[in-house]
């Protein structure tokens, strides 16, 4: 019994100082991860500059041609809309949109976003009504001012939307290659 014991307290000691190297472990990661986390905010304006940059050709592809300006009908239709010239992505929608526009102090905002355009310069784009002209105003911003005013998640939707044509492209390669062998296969 007592070589039992001996046994027991030999390996609860070993559970013991195990678990004590864990905590240190975790303790050790934790300051780590806020050392990195603080380096990221610390460039975070640059992070999303070079993202920007590398997005751009991707932009000219996938981006949307957005709405200047357009007549609305009595029944919500849009008639006559004239486009922004440049594509852009749109990264996020402000929660609370600012109260007028840069542009013209008596145009309510009702629709704010932040979008990249296919130059990779970031944009506020806000939307006007008036109860039968939808029309926008393009307000450029920094990176500071876009992080500052939408936070990291256009960084996670910029990233996002690198990721998803990235998939579409490796689809796309793919169906290609399954053509190409199927054309080339061997007659039989």
């Amino acid at each position: 019994m007592a070589y039992n014991h001996c046994v027991m307290v030999k390996t609860m000691d070993e559970i013991e100082a195990g678990f004590k190297k864990l905590e240190q472990k975790i303790k050790e990661l934790q300051e780590k991860s806020e050392s990195l986390s603080q380096d990221i905010r610390d460039h975070e304006k640059e992070l999303l500059a070079q993202m920007a940059k590398s997005a751009i050709p991707v932009i000219g592809i996938v981006g949307l041609n957005m709405l200047r300006m357009g007549k609305q009908d009595t029944k919500g239709e849009i008639y006559d809309p004239a486009f922004y010239s440049q594509k852009m992505i749109i990264l996020g929608k402000a929660v609370k949109p600012a109260a007028f526009r840069p542009d013209n102090t008596q145009k309510e905002v009702i629709d704010q976003f932040c979008v990249l355009s296919e130059d990779g310069q970031f944009f506020e784009l806000m939307y006007s009504f008036d109860g039968f002209l939808h029309d926008s105003f393009l307000n450029p911003i920094d990176t500071k001012t876009a992080i500052d005013r939408y936070g990291y998640d256009i960084i996670f939707m910029l990233y996002r939307a690198m990721h998803d044509y990235l998939k579409g492209e490796e689809a796309l390669v793919e169906a290609l290659e399954k053509v190409i062998s199927y054309i080339f296969a061997p007659k039989q």
